[in-house]
Protein backbone atom coordinates (compact mmCIF):
# COMPACT_ATOMS: atom_id res chain seq x y z
CA UNK A 1 0.00 0.00 0.00
CA UNK A 2 0.72 3.34 -1.30
CA UNK A 3 1.29 5.77 1.63
CA UNK A 4 3.22 9.96 0.79
CA UNK A 5 3.09 12.10 3.41
CA UNK A 6 4.25 15.51 3.41
CA UNK A 7 6.31 17.74 5.61
CA UNK A 8 7.71 21.43 6.04
CA UNK A 9 5.19 23.19 5.81
CA UNK A 10 5.38 26.96 7.34
CA UNK A 11 4.54 30.44 7.69
CA UNK A 12 7.16 32.39 6.65
CA UNK A 13 7.67 36.27 5.06
CA UNK A 14 8.00 36.63 1.21
CA UNK A 15 11.41 36.25 -0.08
CA UNK A 16 11.91 33.69 2.13
CA UNK A 17 12.70 30.20 1.06
CA UNK A 18 11.45 26.52 2.61
CA UNK A 19 12.04 23.25 1.44
CA UNK A 20 9.09 20.28 1.40
CA UNK A 21 9.29 16.65 2.10
CA UNK A 22 7.57 13.86 0.53
CA UNK A 23 8.02 10.49 2.20
CA UNK A 24 6.74 7.79 -0.33
CA UNK A 25 6.42 4.13 1.20
CA UNK A 26 4.79 1.12 -0.09
CA UNK A 27 6.09 1.62 -3.91
CA UNK A 28 5.91 -1.36 -6.66
CA UNK A 29 7.30 -0.09 -9.44
CA UNK A 30 10.12 2.29 -10.32
CA UNK A 31 8.41 3.99 -13.18
CA UNK A 32 5.79 6.59 -11.92
CA UNK A 33 5.30 10.33 -11.59
CA UNK A 34 5.79 12.22 -8.59
CA UNK A 35 3.58 15.62 -8.27
CA UNK A 36 3.30 18.38 -6.17
CA UNK A 37 -0.19 19.97 -6.12
CA UNK A 38 -1.42 22.97 -3.52
CA UNK A 39 -4.35 24.85 -3.06
CA UNK A 40 -4.63 28.21 -2.21
CA UNK A 41 -7.51 29.67 0.18
CA UNK A 42 -10.67 29.92 -2.83
CA UNK A 43 -8.80 28.45 -4.94
CA UNK A 44 -8.89 25.14 -6.98
CA UNK A 45 -5.84 22.76 -6.82
CA UNK A 46 -3.14 23.15 -9.40
CA UNK A 47 -0.34 20.92 -10.21
CA UNK A 48 3.28 23.05 -9.14
CA UNK A 49 6.30 20.66 -10.26
CA UNK A 50 6.25 17.15 -11.54
CA UNK A 51 8.49 14.51 -12.03
CA UNK A 52 8.47 11.18 -13.65
CA UNK A 53 11.51 8.62 -11.60
CA UNK A 54 13.02 8.19 -15.34
CA UNK A 55 14.16 12.32 -15.11
CA UNK A 56 13.18 12.34 -18.48
CA UNK A 57 10.26 14.87 -17.52
CA UNK A 58 10.05 17.75 -15.05
CA UNK A 59 6.71 20.01 -15.56
CA UNK A 60 6.92 23.36 -13.58
CA UNK A 61 3.84 25.96 -13.32
CA UNK A 62 4.70 28.82 -15.30
CA UNK A 63 4.51 31.11 -11.50
CA UNK A 64 6.93 28.62 -9.95
CA UNK A 65 9.96 28.37 -12.47
CA UNK A 66 12.67 29.57 -11.87
CA UNK A 67 11.90 29.52 -7.95
CA UNK A 68 10.88 25.61 -7.29
CA UNK A 69 12.97 22.54 -7.61
CA UNK A 70 11.57 19.05 -7.67
CA UNK A 71 13.62 16.33 -6.99
CA UNK A 72 13.18 12.62 -6.22
CA UNK A 73 15.77 10.68 -4.26
CA UNK A 74 16.53 7.01 -2.77
CA UNK A 75 16.32 7.46 1.44
CA UNK A 76 19.47 5.54 2.29
CA UNK A 77 17.96 3.27 5.09
CA UNK A 78 15.12 2.04 3.63
CA UNK A 79 13.43 1.35 0.38
CA UNK A 80 11.75 4.64 0.57
CA UNK A 81 11.42 7.59 -1.56
CA UNK A 82 11.88 11.35 -0.94
CA UNK A 83 10.36 13.66 -2.77
CA UNK A 84 11.53 17.45 -2.48
CA UNK A 85 10.27 21.06 -3.25
CA UNK A 86 12.73 23.41 -3.26
CA UNK A 87 10.69 26.45 -2.59
CA UNK A 88 12.87 30.47 -3.50
CA UNK A 89 11.33 33.66 -3.43
CA UNK A 90 8.06 32.90 -2.02
CA UNK A 91 5.49 35.04 -2.42
CA UNK A 92 2.25 35.60 -0.77
CA UNK A 93 0.38 33.97 -3.55
CA UNK A 94 2.35 30.66 -3.03
CA UNK A 95 0.53 29.87 0.16
CA UNK A 96 -1.90 27.21 0.25
CA UNK A 97 -2.23 23.75 1.04
CA UNK A 98 0.67 21.83 -0.60
CA UNK A 99 0.16 17.91 -1.61
CA UNK A 100 2.53 15.44 -2.82
CA UNK A 101 0.86 12.42 -5.31
CA UNK A 102 1.98 9.79 -7.64
CA UNK A 103 0.46 8.65 -10.62
CA UNK A 104 1.45 4.83 -12.10
CA UNK A 105 3.32 5.10 -15.37
CA UNK A 106 6.25 3.68 -17.44
CA UNK A 107 6.24 6.59 -19.73
CA UNK A 108 7.50 10.25 -18.46
CA UNK A 109 4.84 12.65 -19.89
CA UNK A 110 3.44 13.30 -16.00
CA UNK A 111 -0.20 14.34 -16.50
CA UNK A 112 -1.39 17.65 -14.73
CA UNK A 113 -4.86 16.87 -13.96
CA UNK A 114 -5.13 15.83 -10.19
CA UNK A 115 -8.10 13.27 -10.76
CA UNK A 116 -5.30 11.41 -12.88
CA UNK A 117 -3.45 11.08 -9.93
CA UNK A 118 -4.01 7.87 -7.40
CA UNK A 119 -2.32 8.20 -4.67
CA UNK A 120 -2.34 11.66 -1.96
CA UNK A 121 -1.01 12.52 0.83
CA UNK A 122 -2.42 14.61 3.25
CA UNK A 123 -1.14 17.81 2.83
CA UNK A 124 1.29 20.82 4.34
CA UNK A 125 0.44 23.93 4.86
CA UNK A 126 2.52 27.01 3.48
CA UNK A 127 1.87 30.66 4.36
CA UNK A 128 3.42 33.33 3.25
CA UNK A 129 3.02 36.73 4.59
CA UNK A 130 4.01 40.01 2.88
Amino acid sequence: QVRLAESGGASVQAGDSLRLSCAASGLTSKYYCMAWFRQGPGKKREAVASMHTTDDHTYYNDSVKGRFTITISQDKDSAQKNVDLEMHSLKPEDTGIYYCALFWSYYGDCPRADNDYTDWGQGTQVTVSS
